[in-house]
């Protein structure tokens, strides 16, 4: 039952911090990119790189990587950009599997418990010789339902915190590819000349 309880307190401090984790790499991400856009069109290029460094999360690492390769031609600015959320992917996910380990192995150690629970009773019945009695069989029962139960409370919301964490996860994720896609959009034909924001190059940003 103690093993129980650690290990759903385990879970717990695993939900809570990549929650948390989580929602400080949430920003809006039209609003961020839009005032991206509003530096670019200003030629203010070293600012919008420092915009998005001092914004947390993946999607303005995902900006960033494709700023400082604003003057590179579509394959290298593709390149660093995949290569940003590949680093960025890693970190959103980690633990969450932890949790999908915790929420298979809960109920497993409940089954274990009523087993122990169940050999306590019978064995208790074998010392009583002819006559059990109730204390015989309620000291080894209750243990018994007591960590069945407890192994089901505890992976049940598990199991809803490690599908809402995947969630939140896969809503990052789309982030990701949706402002990915915008800002080359934009770098490699809108802000380029020909294109139709500003005609003017891109100066290279500072290393």
């Amino acid at each position: 039952m103690w093993l129980l309880l650690l290990v759903g307190l385990v879970a717990l401090v695993i939900f809570v911090e990549r929650a948390l984790y989580l929602h400080r790499g949430q920003i809006r991400s039209m609003d961020f990119l839009h005032g991206i856009k509003n530096l670019l069109q200003k030629g203010r290029l070293m600012e919008a790189l420092t915009l998005s460094e001092e914004t947390p999360g993946p999607v303005a690492a995902v900006v960033k990587a494709a700023l400082r390769n604003a003057t590179a031609d579509e394959m290298a600015m593709r390149f660093a950009v995949q290569e940003a959320a590949l680093t960025e992917i890693p970190a959103l996910e980690r633990r969450i599997g932890s949790l999908a380990a915790i929420a298979q192995i809960v109920p497993l150690l409940g089954l274990l418990g009523t087993l122990l629970g169940m050999i306590r009773t019978f064995w208790l019945f074998n010392q009583g010789g002819n006559y059990a009695t109730p204390a015989a069989l309620t000291d080894g029962l209750w243990p018994a339902l007591l960590t069945a139960a407890a192994g089901l409370a505890i992976a049940i919301p598990v199991h809803l915190a490690r599908y809402f964490l995947n969630g939140r996860v896969k809503a990052l994720v789309h982030d990701m590819e949706w402002v990915a896609s915008d800002i080359m959009r934009y770098l490699l034909i809108d802000h380029r000349p020909g294109g139709a924001a500003n005609p003017g190059p891109v100066p290279a940003p500072r290393p």
